[in-house]
């Protein structure tokens, strides 16, 4: 693993900085502007996956880390949960449906394999600080 000076270089939050972006680029479109609880809910699911890995980061040590992947991996899911309720909905199409969901899957992949990483190592303190 390359070295890790803050959350902004593990590559979870890094994609999960591009899902937020696209998530509100889709959402801030016409197709969203009458339904504002469902553009509201995915949009903090997808902020909240960003944030708890950069919060999980901060915190002491790799449990604690783990922990905090977790939520964010499930937030994630939740993105993906809301993805298909907006284009069941007619509010995205079959391409913007794809494209997001792709970017949610692949970030709750590398998820994943962080929280891997960090459970197969015998360090007890944090890796990345």
């Amino acid at each position: 693993m390359s070295e890790i000076n803050g959350f902004e270089d593990l590559i979870s939050w890094q994609k999960a900085r591009q899902l937020v972006r696209q998530v509100h680029e889709l959402t801030n479109g016409v197709s969203f502007k009458k339904d504002h609880d469902l553009r509201r809910q995915i949009c903090r699911a997808s902020v909240s996956t960003m944030s708890n890995i950069a919060e999980g980061y901060e915190r002491e040590g790799d449990r604690e880390f783990i922990q905090f992947l977790s939520q964010a991996k499930a937030s994630c899911g939740e993105v993906r949960s809301q993805l298909y309720v907006a284009h069941d909905l007619g509010n995205v199409n079959d391409k913007e449906f794809q494209s997001l969901h792709d970017i949610a899957s692949e970030t709750s992949r590398v998820i994943s394999g962080l929280i891997s990483y960090l459970r197969k190592s015998d360090y007890m303190g944090s890796k990345f600080k």
